[in-house]
């Protein structure tokens, strides 16, 4: 059995949503949507004749509002979302290690990945990662709000996903410079912020970032708890 990974773009937020699909059932499982994207995934839902079994959240999302409620209210797929992320309208409440089933045998393995934020998540799927913003293409998420803590961020890319195989490919949530993939192997040996730098270094180098407060927090935050229809 055969599956494919489709990864669309949102330019406005600079988000990549994936859906993962079940070539023999057209079973599928969407991650991190965009509210604004919507009408373009249920399109291609239709033009794929797809099956929309879960939408997932990899976070409570600071830069965009998700498309997730309003995904759910028009294909009956189930929400799920880390359960320390405090989505409470999510179907189904994802802890470290949960699976999500879809097709005849595909199965999506959830990995507590904090850091960027409390809750954060990464999925597990077929040789890939869906990083969300832990881990970014010669990059990493933020780490001062939401929870963050970059010590904690650090200790998660290195026991959730470099100890992964070096082939496995890297599937962020967002890309600001045209990247749109990588694997482990380069990121542990590349990346910018965490190939170089031992725990402390890292540390202090995202203490000084200094970076804008993002725009849409006050508004993005409250709407994501509420699977994007707040």
């Amino acid at each position: 059995m055969q599956g494919n990974v489709i990864q669309l773009f949102d330019a406005q937020s600079s988000t990549f949503t994936y859906f993962l699909v079940d070539r023999a059932s057209r079973e599928a499982v969407a991650i991190d949507t965009v509210a604004e994207q919507v009408e373009r995934d249920l399109a291609l839902i239709d033009r794929l004749a797809l099956k929309l079994r879960y939408i997932v959240e990899t976070h409570t999302h600071a830069d965009h509002v998700t498309g997730a409620g309003r995904l759910r209210a028009q294909t009956g797929a189930l929400a799920a979302a880390p359960r320390q992320c405090g989505i409470a309208p999510a179907d189904l409440q994802l802890l470290h290690g949960d699976e999500l089933s879809f097709g005849a045998a595909e199965r999506v393995s959830a990995r507590h990945t904090p850091g960027h934020t409390a809750g954060h998540m990464c999925y597990l799927w077929r040789g890939h990662a869906f990083t969300g913003d832990t881990l970014l293409v010669d990059g990493c998420g933020r780490t001062d709000f939401q929870g963050g803590d970059a010590g904690t961020l650090f200790d998660s890319v290195h026991r959730e996903l470099f100890t992964l195989p070096d082939a496995t490919l890297v599937c962020p949530a967002h890309d600001y410079r045209c990247n749109t993939v990588s694997t482990i192997g380069w990121e542990k040996r590349n990346n910018a912020r965490l190939a170089h730098n031992d725990r402390d270094a890292f540390i202090a180098l995202m203490g000084k970032l200094d970076l804008p407060r993002p725009k849409l927090i006050d508004i993005a935050v409250p709407a994501n708890r509420q699977l994007g229809l707040a």
